[in-house]
């Protein structure tokens, strides 16, 4: 069993959970990922490793919650433990000293993007980090992303906290403005925002690394559901990836699978908050007699 050892409310939807687990701690790499279960009967969920604590044997991990499964993990406390913790798996990001980089993190991308960074900068690269999302209520670990990055620029959408922008503003001008000096663009966040940090750093050959973790179901090979299509075929984000050149991924294909289950999962969800609904009526019943 892996213990939840520490939960904080980052948002309305997003949570941050410190999980027990020392065998993982001691092998992860910055860009992998583990898939968990909630219980016996749960399924699968593939969550990027957010950080990790060699020491502690703890990693972290922070979800949005979009659906039945994870909005049924977001509703566990600190004690509880989770039935399987898988991991570290995924092949890990490529560090090395490139010279200037840039780390685009959108939304819950914020959290896979730090240990990203993190790893760059002890590689001696001269970071320079863009963060964003809807609205300042979805943006965390601003002090963490500042300690690791030699720039940072801080964007929201309807401009609550930093510049109102999106990430691909300050990230036009940025290559305008040192396009030669930077070597290489990772992102991570919605596909859709992946998808036009790629079509922005294109023109400039420049290389972009996306992780695209968000389309996994299984997590083994052995289901399919994560097959992507690069200009050389098609790959598997969970054994092949997670992380992809962001100009060989057909994003319109990609962009379309991600809504193939989109009724399934609205369904799993309210036969989901039936249930506990039901469930705390029987309970207040109870201590009612």
């Amino acid at each position: 069993m892996y213990r939840i050892l520490e939960k904080q409310v980052l948002s309305d939807v997003t949570k941050l959970m410190v999980v027990e687990a020392p065998h993982v701690a001691r092998k992860a790499l910055a860009g992998q990922f583990v898939i968990v279960r909630i219980d016996e009967h749960g399924e699968r969920i593939p969550l990027t490793i957010a950080d990790y604590d060699r020491e502690a044997n703890t990693i972290t991990l922070i979800f949005q919650e979009v659906g039945k499964s994870t909005m049924h993990l977001g509703t566990l406390k600190v004690g509880d433990a989770l039935a399987t913790l898988a991991g570290p798996l995924g092949h890990p990001t490529e560090i090395a000293n490139y010279g200037t980089v840039v780390c685009v993190g959108g939304g819950v991308g914020i959290a896979p993007i730090f240990p990203i960074t993190r790893a760059l900068k002890e590689a001696g690269n001269y970071v320079i980090s863009i963060i964003g999302a809807r609205t300042q209520s979805l943006l965390f670990w601003e002090d963490r992303m500042r300690a690791v990055s030699d720039e940072l620029i801080v964007c929201t959408d309807d401009g609550s906290y930093g510049r109102k922008a999106l990430v691909t503003e300050p990230l036009k001008e940025l290559l305008e403005a040192r396009g030669k000096e930077i070597a290489r663009v990772w992102a991570i966040g919605p596909a859709i925002m992946m998808k036009f940090v790629s079509l922005t750093t294109k023109p400039f050959g420049i290389p972009t690394i996306v992780s695209l973790n968000t389309i996994m179901i299984d997590g083994t090979g052995m289901c399919g559901g994560c097959r992507v299509l690069l200009e050389e075929g098609a790959q598997f984000v969970c054994v092949d990836g997670p992380e992809f050149d962001g100009h060989k991924v057909d994003w319109d294909n990609l962009l379309a699978r991600l809504s193939f289950y989109r009724e399934e999962e609205r369904l799993a969800v309210e036969h989901w908050e039936h249930e506990c609904r039901l469930e705390g009526v029987l309970k207040e019943q109870e201590t009612t007699r």
